[in-house]
């Protein structure tokens, strides 16, 4: 094409997932023959609940393939309503209150083109999931982080928030619990994020996608909190506690009045979710045999947590932040004399892929994110090699 700069300008400023770079890698490398074990993913290594699958093949077989509402399937959406509420205690109107969505990624999208214009600036906690600054960036706001301290377990800095916010902050972006961190914040702590949000009209974007793997019983909405209602918009999902990531089957909570401008982005985007899908997940979710599923699932990783903080205790050099949620662990590597893509970049060459965390935000090089949505023994071999690598650099 002869016609120079025919691309958006905003497009310059967004940088490809520092996640996918690394499985790109392992791809490749696998398909050259070479055994590479995956801790970089966020993606559970169950398979999705039997409930929710036979539920789906039904309606697919009954030819359930036409569009549903743009709101989504209202069985659905009703049955979503019911889990917010056990979920957040707060009431949501299954008719005018939640959208369902093409994964979560769809409704952080929708929630930030609904809001952000050009000069918005948007706060936004790090280290933190890749797509909340590159989303801002691409509605042209201004993303504005707040780096988040090891030393203080990657908790909220309520006097660091507050210096941070001005007459041109539109919104703060808060995952709860954290990726990469697996950080779950303190209700004091988020208490006062809220107030701060209502004292200055401010949107919280609450992504929720892993508070059903919150091992410690500390995860508190903030839809929940006082009057916080209006000012929050839930971003959720199905991808991470039900092992259904190739679903994509999300959703967004909020007020009628935010909903209802949320929609007009879903509606020429991706129009509606898949109709059989979203049939078949409305009438297994609340099957007894899909729970169960679910809670051996989220035990297990509850298991895994264990095992890697005591495979992590035994390497020398590494040191970790205890992780409260999710199914990541931030591992500091500064003490083996590399930084953390150097690092990631060793344990490539030994078969073991992890993620460098300076893709997650500022003031990261010394740390790599380890996922452990991954078997035992899949972890159990991967730090085999690990410790192979560490006493190979003792050795030096």
């Amino acid at each position: 094409m002869e016609k120079e700069n025919i691309y958006a300008k905003r497009i310059d400023q967004v940088q490809m997932s520092s996640i996918r770079v690394v499985m790109e890698k392992v791809e490749k490398l696998k398909s050259q023959g070479k055994s590479v074990v995956s801790l970089c993913a966020g993606e559970p290594d169950f398979n999705t609940p039997e409930g929710i699958k036979k539920a789906t093949i039904e309606a697919l077989n009954n030819n359930q393939t036409h569009y549903s509402s743009n709101r989504g399937y209202l069985g659905l959406r009703q049955k979503v309503a019911q889990l917010l509420k056990e979920q957040t205690t707060v009431d949501y109107d299954s008719d005018q209150e939640i959208i369902m969505t093409c994964g979560c990624s769809e409704a952080i999208n929708n929630a930030c083109l609904a809001f952000i214009e050009p000069g918005d600036e948007v706060i936004i906690f790090t280290p933190a999931f890749v797509s909340y600054q590159n989303t801002v960036l691409l509605c042209e706001g201004i993303p504005v982080e707040i780096p988040l301290k090891a030393s203080n377990e990657f908790q909220i800095d309520i006097e660091e928030l507050k210096s941070k916010i001005t007459n041109k902050t539109k919104m703060m972006i808060i995952n709860n619990p954290s990726n990469p961190t697996g950080a779950v914040y303190q209700k004091e702590t988020l208490e006062k994020v809220c107030q701060l949000a209502r004292e200055n009209n401010i949107l919280i974007l609450a992504d929720e996608i892993y508070n059903q793997l919150d091992y410690e019983k500390q995860y508190v909405s903030i839809a929940s909190f006082e009057n916080m209602k209006d000012y929050t918009i839930i971003v959720n999902g199905f991808s991470k506690a039900y092992a259904m990531t190739g679903w994509r089957m999300g959703y967004i909570a909020a007020s009628k009045k935010h909903i209802d401008h949320i929609l007009k982005v879903h509606q020429y985007t991706t129009t509606s979710q898949m109709t059989f899908a979203q049939i078949g997940m409305a009438k297994a979710i609340d099957q007894e045999d899909v729970k169960k599923e679910v809670q051996h699932m989220i035990q297990t990783f509850h298991e895994r947590r264990t095992f890697i903080m005591e495979q992590l205790d035994q390497c020398e050099n590494l040191s970790y932040i205890k992780p409260h949620g999710a199914f990541y662990i931030m591992v500091d590597v500064s003490k083996t004399g590399f930084n953390g893509q150097e690092f990631a970049d060793k344990l490539l060459d030994y078969g073991v892929a992890v993620v460098p965390a300076s893709g997650f935000g500022k003031g990261l090089n010394n740390f790599i994110r380890i996922s452990f949505a991954s078997s035992k023994e899949n972890i159990e071999e991967a730090f085999s090699r690990i410790k192979n690598l560490l006493s190979e650099l003792k050795e030096k």
